[in-house]
């Protein structure tokens, strides 16, 4: 189990100063939910930032936005299925990320929050099994051996007053001394080389230091994911007209020239795209 635990279930229902919040029904078709989670989120934000931390009421808000969202969790612990760990740990490690996620959203971005969220939500779930999990997948038998192995060492080393060797472990357990050190050999999977660790022998410097830079422009992904996804419902026209100026770099002149209208028709064009982009973010928000 992951050291932080998840917050407890919250209301079904909310009751704020001026607005009551309801979970979708879950019965609902899926487009529905969805809908009605990302209005719900919206109201919710949009009451959150008015309130003082640490007020009841602010706990209250945010307490609904996590239930409202939990759906988003189990979405992204799903895709870990295969690691054969209990669904409840993943979800309740990826609720951890949920929270954070909320703490750190600010709606004027323009982002919708799930967009923003699930990068979040993933990557606490990833650093879970990288921080908690084996390194190396064992089968279960062995795994479930390795613990019988365990708790006879300890009680061995207590009994003696120094480490058994791997005769009185299989002796105590009745298994042969090969399944012991396979046991002893699988516990190891729990660890991992830290990547700061130099190589052995050859001075190299460790692998840490051999990995690429950070990209500075990973901050800008989600904006370039949502521009792209509002750029595509444009007129063929108009997009082409937006990637002239702001991806050839032409002036509006030489756009002008290169499609063979006035430089006041394309200035026109330009304006009308802004409008339909801006439009479709509130629709999409």
């Amino acid at each position: 189990m992951p050291a932080s635990t998840a917050p407890q279930v919250p209301p079904q229902n909310v009751q704020t100063d001026d607005v009551q919040t309801e979970t979708p029904d879950p019965t609902a078709p899926t487009r529905t939910r969805g809908a009605d989670t990302r209005a719900l989120t919206q109201v919710l934000f949009g009451r959150l930032k008015d309130l003082e931390p640490g007020t009841a009421e602010h706990h209250r808000v945010r307490t609904a936005l996590i239930e409202a969202n939990l759906p988003l969790v189990r979405y992204a612990a799903a895709r870990f299925r295969s690691r054969n760990e209990p669904m409840e740990d993943v979800v309740q490690v990826g609720t951890i990320g949920l929270i954070n996620a909320i703490d750190r959203f600010d709606p004027e971005r323009g982002v919708q929050f799930p967009t923003f969220a699930m990068p979040t939500v993933v990557g606490e779930i990833k650093r879970y099994f990288r921080d908690n999990v084996r390194t190396v997948h064992v089968p279960r038998r062995l795994h479930e051996l390795w613990v019988q192995v365990t708790g006879a060492t300890e009680d061995l080393t207590t009994a003696h007053g120094r480490s058994p060797t791997t005769a009185e472990i299989a002796a105590r357990l009745k298994i042969s001394e090969d399944e012991v050190l396979a046991c002893i050999e699988a516990g190891r999977s729990y660890h991992a080389t830290s990547l700061e660790a130099a190589q052995e022998g050859d001075g190299l410097p460790g692998l840490l230091d051999r990995l690429g830079y950070e990209d500075p422009a990973l901050a800008g992904v989600e904006h370039r994911d949502l521009v792209r996804h509002l750029l595509v419902q444009l007129p063929e026209r108009e997009q082409r007209i937006l990637l002239l100026r702001y991806y050839n770099n032409l002036t509006q002149s030489q756009i002008s020239a290169e499609l063979g209208v006035s430089q006041m028709h394309v200035s026109r064009l330009l304006a009308r795209s802004f409008a339909r982009l801006r439009s479709a973010n509130r629709i999409e928000a």
